[in-house]
């Protein structure tokens, strides 16, 4: 990425960004543009290194809109920000509409809403002719036997807004029904409890199973324009909602990756997105590509950095620069200088009693991450979801082919003993 000089003359920044939300990296991003950075963090999420980094920083609840405008508009008097930006899933909504509170150009929080709320993207779609599927809201128990009766099975039960495959159901058949009813009301009304914990799970919808591989679209929008910069294979299973790796450029043939980057530009232009990063999650059914989902960020699970390794695009740091005026638009999509693939690292249930091998994996040249989240003494839980995975390895090779290849090999050579609980607790009270 190629940026503009944003110093002064005298060598001081002469633009400023409201960062809403946002991790370590985020900031860094910005405050690499040398442009000054004034940041809104939930209390949640605030850390000593953001505290330090940024020129400003306020602690406030950002998805709390009557108590952020405030604090937005006595920062715009001070600081006199050029933008709002958030590159991340819970500042999305907020920081669309401060944008258009002050002015500032930028998709609008009408879209990005509803590309947060997965009925309310359906329902757009709907009305606009381009939804391929049968799609309800869940009301009561008796909704569940309509949706089975209208869509037949499997189909899909999952909460409007929440992300990383949270509170998925697969409703396989109407003996099925009872235990999916109980769930769905444990889940009513409660904060995610599984990675970000910004969410409450308010709706649920049912819609139709989609057949056939999928993949996601990495994208990013210049003032209305849509360049299509990667589609990633995403390897899943029907046993679970965990995403199991990603790999690209996707092995497609060229027909089908121009009917996927169709049905993608044309999925973006009717939900009405103007600028910044997309990560759009489609299958390509026996009947054509159909999008999923859609998010106005970057893709979680290391693709950013995927996406960078095979075709030299930080999608992160244009959805920082981009704002700011501070980078030029892809004139059109990138070609691949080579593959990039991520693995998650998967055990089976238990206590990890030793972990031992990332460390020199991701010392390889080729390998771009390999990060674990467990230690001894930390419980593997079934597979379930996103949060159920241990860490990941991610690489680099000349083809896909090799890149998962590579990437498989590794994320079995890290060693992660994992026993029954009785048989953990001796083990590491032994070690002691």
């Amino acid at each position: 990425m190629t940026t503009q000089n944003a110093a002064t003359a005298a060598g001081r920044p002469d633009r400023t960004m409201l960062l809403v939300g946002g991790t370590d990296q985020h900031l860094e991003l910005a405050k690499a543009l040398g442009v000054r950075v004034v940041m809104l963090q939930h209390p949640d999420k605030v850390n000593p290194f953001q505290t330090g980094l940024a020129d400003e920083l306020t602690v406030v609840d950002y998805t709390d809109w009557e108590a952020v405008v405030p604090v937005a508009e006595t920062a715009r008097a001070v600081w006199g920000f050029d933008a709002v930006v958030s590159l991340t899933e819970g500042g999305l909504d907020t920081a669309a509409r401060l944008n258009e509170h002050f002015g500032f150009p930028g998709t609008r929080p009408e879209v990005s809403r509803r590309m947060r709320d997965k009925y309310l993207m359906r329902s757009h779609l709907a009305a606009h002719g381009r939804l391929d599927m049968h799609v309800e809201r869940v009301t009561d128990r008796a909704s569940l036997d309509a949706f089975a009766e209208l869509a037949g099975f499997p189909f899909i039960v999952k909460p409007t807004a929440a992300t990383a495959s949270f509170g998925l159901i697969r409703v396989r058949g109407a003996a099925d029904l009872d235990m999916v009813w109980q769930r769905i009301e444990e889940l009513r009304g409660r904060r995610t409890d599984r990675g970000s914990t910004l969410f409450t799970v308010d709706e649920l919808l049912m819609e139709s199973y989609l057949d056939g591989p999928e993949f996601s679209v990495e994208g990013f929008s210049f003032g209305g324009r849509h360049v299509v910069v990667a589609v990633t294979e995403k390897l899943v299973s029907d046993a679970h909602f965990a995403e199991l790796g990603h790999a690209l450029p996707a092995r497609l043939s060229p027909e089908d990756h121009d009917r996927i980057r169709t049905a993608v530009t044309d999925f973006l232009d009717t939900m009405g997105v103007t600028d910044g990063p997309t990560h759009t999650e489609l299958r390509l059914t026996s009947r054509g590509p159909v999008v999923i989902e859609s998010h106005n960020r970057v893709g979680g699970g290391r693709i950013n950095e995927l996406v960078e390794a095979a075709y030299g695009i930080d999608l992160l740091g244009y959805g920082v620069a981009w704002p700011m005026g501070l980078v030029e638009a892809l004139p059109e999509a990138p070609a691949a200088r080579g593959a990039a693939c991520t693995r998650y690292v998967l055990r089976d249930p238990g206590t990890v009693t030793a972990v031992s091998g990332a460390e020199e994996i991701a010392a390889r040249p080729d390998v771009l991450v390999a990060e674990l989240s467990v230690r001894p003494g930390d419980t593997v839980r079934p597979l379930r979801d996103n949060w159920d995975r241990l860490g990941l390895v991610a690489v680099t090779a000349a083809d896909t082919d090799t890149a998962v290849a590579l990437c498989e090999r590794l994320t079995e050579e890290i060693d992660i003993e994992v026993a029954p609980a009785a048989v953990a607790q001796e083990r590491l009270e032994a070690a002691v």
